[in-house]
């Protein structure tokens, strides 16, 4: 009987450690990332590799949950034969989703999945930065997951890998075209938790 009341003790001290540990933790975060990008459809011709960037603040509710907004811009430029038709395509906007993170079995380091709503424009530009075509605001989402890897002191290092799908549509010349601008991006980013 003894042993059996030692035993529920300690499981209730180790559970207790644990939800303490969590109660420390610091419940918000604010990222900053950059990267690369590659298009996974070809919305113009002569697409190339873009870059982008963006801030993300975080706020966690729950053990393992919580929310993330933020503002990014991403970029993507065309080469084609005549320097008259290649063109910048820029996406700005914000996202609004939710994040859950799980540290690694025995390691300060953890793993993070996200879903978000986008809610973005595209604008196009000739070589001389003259907007030739602005999409105006729309809906999207966002796919992304990657790794927390904690420095100290509540910095993280976080690589990720994440993708955007945003269905716009311009007129442009008198015509109506459809953009469907989605991407993968290969991000890493310095978070810091308080």
């Amino acid at each position: 009987m003894k042993t059996k009341v030692f035993i529920a003790l300690a499981m209730s001290a180790a559970l207790s450690l644990n939800s303490t540990a969590q109660e420390k933790e610091k419940r918000f975060g604010l990222e900053i990332a950059g990267g690369p990008s590659f298009a996974t459809s070809e919305f113009a011709e002569g697409l190339r590799m873009g870059f982008g960037f963006d801030g993300t603040f975080h706020y966690r509710f729950m053990p393992y949950t919580g929310i993330y907004a933020g503002w990014g811009e991403n970029w993507f430029t065309t080469e084609t034969s005549s320097s008259e038709t290649n063109r910048d395509y820029e996406e700005t906007g914000y996202v609004l989703g939710l994040q859950f993170k799980h540290h690694f079995k025995g390691s300060r380091s953890s793993y993070f999945l996200r879903a978000g709503a986008l809610y973005n424009h595209i604008e196009v530009e000739n070589d001389n930065g003259d907007i030739l075509e602005d999409t105006g605001h729309g809906p999207g989402f966002q796919l992304a997951g990657g790794i927390d890897i904690s420095l100290g002191s509540g910095w993280s290092l976080t690589p990720g890998v994440k993708f955007n799908s945003l269905s716009r549509e311009t007129e442009y010349e008198g015509a109506s075209k459809q953009l469907e601008y989605k991407y993968v991006s290969a991000r890493i980013g310095i978070l810091k938790r308080f």
